[in-house]
C-alpha cells in the first residue's frame, strides 16, 4: 500500500527548474532515502511535499490526499524534523512537548514522549541546556506527538557524534516499526545503506535511480565497476564506539 505517490513534481526558480519532473512512490511502514549531492533538489521535493513551498507542477498526495490543493489535511497526516531545530531557550522540555501537543489539540503523556528519546530527566531542563544530540531527539517527538503517518527528516545526523548518530539511527528504526513511513536525506551513504529500505539518487533536479539500497550496487557491479577489495569486519567508527562506550552524552 502506497501511502504517498508523488508524478512529475516540478519546481522552477527564475525560469530554472530545481526540481524536474520527480515521481516516486513511498510504501506504508517503509523507510525511503533521497539522495544527491548539494543543489540537486532533495530539500525542495520535500518541502512541497510537507506544504513549505508550493507545487509549479504535477502532483503529489499523501494517504489519497492531493498535498497541493487541501495543505491543512496534509499538515496533520505529517511529522516534520528540520535540519536545524529552534524551540525558545527558556522553555522546558516539558513545556514544549505540553505547546506542541496544544496546537493540534492533543492530550499526550509527556514524559512518556521523553522516555521514548531518553530525555526524561532532562523535563525540567531548558532547551538551551541540551546538547546537539539531545536538540534532534526533542525535535523528532515534538514531531510526533500527533501521531503522523509519515515523517519527514532533513539529514537528522548531521553534526553528530557517533554515540548519538547511532542512537537516532535505533530511533528511526523504532517509528517505522510503529507502522509510520519515514522519508529522510542523508548525506551519509552508511546511513541510507542501514537505514532505507529504498533509495532514490538525485542529481540535477531529477532522480537518476530508484532501487534497493542492494539492488543499487549490484546494478554498478553488472556495469563493470571495481575496486580494490578490502574486506573489513570493523571500521573506524567501530573502534571509537567500542573504546568510548555506546551511551549517550550529555
Amino acid at each position: 500500500m502506497n501511502i504517498v505517490s508523488v508524478k512529475d513534481l516540478r519546481k522552477v526558480y527564475d525560469d530554472k527548474p530545481v526540481v524536474d519532473g520527480v515521481s516516486f512512490s513511498v510504501k506504508k511502514g517503509e523507510v525511503f532515502g533521497i539522495l544527491g549531492p548539494n543543489g540537486a533538489g532533495k530539500t525542495t521535493t520535500l518541502e512541497m511535499l510537507e506544504t513549505l513551498r508550493p507545487i509549479d507542477g504535477g502532483s503529489a498526495t499523501i494517504d489519497g490526499i492531493d498535498v497541493a490543493k487541501n495543505p491543512d489535511a496534509i499538515k496533520r497526516l505529517i511529522g516534520v524534523q528540520p535540519q536545524t531545530p529552534a524551540f525558545q531557550d527558556k522553555t522546558t522540555l516539558k513545556e514544549v512537548i505540553e505547546l506542541f501537543a496544544a496546537a493540534y489539540g492533543e492530550k499526550v503523556d509527556v514524559l512518556q514522549f521523553l522516555r521514548d528519546v531518553d530525555l526524561e530527566e532532562k523535563a525540567g531542563n531548558y532547551v538551551e541546556q541540551l546538547s546537539g544530540g539531545q536538540k534532534q531527539r526533542l525535535s523528532i517527538t515534538t514531531a510526533l506527538v500527533h501521531g503522523p503517518k509519515v515523517f519527514f527528516l532533513d539529514e537528522p545526523t548531521t553534526g553528530l557524534d557517533p554515540q548519538a548518530r547511532r542512537h537516532l539511527w535505533d530511533l528511526i528504526r523504532t517509528i517505522r516499526d510503529k507502522g509510520v513511513s519515514v522519508i529522510m536525506t542523508t548525506h551519509y551513504m552508511d546511513e541510507a545503506e542501514m537505514l532505507c529500505d529504498r533509495i532514490a539518487v538525485m542529481d540535477n533536479g531529477k532522480i537518476v535511480a530508484l532501487d534497493t539500497p542492494k539492488n543499487l550496487i549490484k546494478a554498478l557491479l553488472k556495469r563493470g565497476f571495481k575496486k580494490t577489495q578490502q574486506v573489513e569486519q570493523a571500521n573506524l567508527e567501530d573502534v571509537f564506539i567500542d573504546l568510548t562506550g555506546k551511551a549517550l552524552r550529555d
